[in-house]
């Protein structure tokens, strides 16, 4: 038997989420245990519930959080928790941020399709990533322009601490710049049975389940590498 899927809806209080919210009550495998409208009350339903799935909903009208940021201590303080961001309009831009961010699917609300909705929830909180075809690219493409930028690559928890050893951080880096297993095991001189060791235990350490997922991951390290108020603010999500 499948376990319930039990996410946190985070928008303002309205007509669209009374709609959300009542439509998951009739879904056997989706449970809402909280509904936040605030960065505050998101801290609160992590403290009195267990979240599987987040459902965020980017641009409200009047919220009372930012949305990129609540991806950021969640990825920091809560990596095992998916997220699923809803977006007005899908901007390139916008796609790009939320997943640098942390996000595992994005979802547009001009979407009438609800059944479509719950199947984002259900492939993400199984590990998948849920994007269009035309968002993968933009996300790959701006994989490709961070590779080139100076910013090391460094994965760290919300102390601080690296994540990740230097031969671990040596094989992203190779994925990153497109390398097959093979590949990667010709350049770092390893058998390819390590190669693919070493890509068990960093998924593990992270909490993905897949290379596109670890490439988002990493993308996402390169832009938050360094000092960061996100880090900090983790420290009570995870609590």
């Amino acid at each position: 038997m499948e376990s319930i899927i039990k996410i946190l809806v985070i928008c303002p209080r309205s007509l669209i989420s009374e709609l959300l919210i009542s439509g998951f009550t009739q879904r056997e495998k989706i449970q809402v245990v909280a509904h936040a409208t605030s960065e505050e009350e998101v801290t609160e339903a992590f403290r009195n519930h267990t979240i599987d799935v987040c459902l965020i909903d980017y641009d409200a009208q009047g919220a009372d959080y930012d949305c990129n940021r609540i991806l950021r201590r969640l990825r920091e303080g809560a990596p095992s928790v998916r997220s699923v961001v809803l977006l007005a309009q899908r901007e390139h831009d916008v796609v790009v941020e939320c997943f640098r961010a942390g996000a595992k699917g994005v979802f547009p609300k001009n979407a009438a399709e609800f059944n479509l909705l719950c199947k984002s929830i259900y492939c993400v909180h199984n590990g998948q990533v849920w994007a269009s075809s035309e968002e993968l690219i933009w996300m790959l493409s701006a994989l490709e322009n961070s590779y080139t930028q100076p910013a090391p690559l460094r994965v760290v928890n919300e102390l601080g601490a690296n994540l990740l050893s230097k031969r671990e951080e040596d094989v992203v880096r190779n994925l990153m710049e497109g390398f097959s297993n093979r590949e990667i095991a010709q350049n770092l001189k390893l058998s390819e049975h390590t190669v693919k060791n070493y890509l068990f235990r960093i998924f593990d350490k992270l909490g993905v389940s897949s290379r596109t997922e670890l490439l988002l991951y990493a993308m996402s390290s390169r832009k938050l590498a360094g000092p960061s108020s996100a880090v900090v603010e983790a420290s009570a999500l995870a609590s």
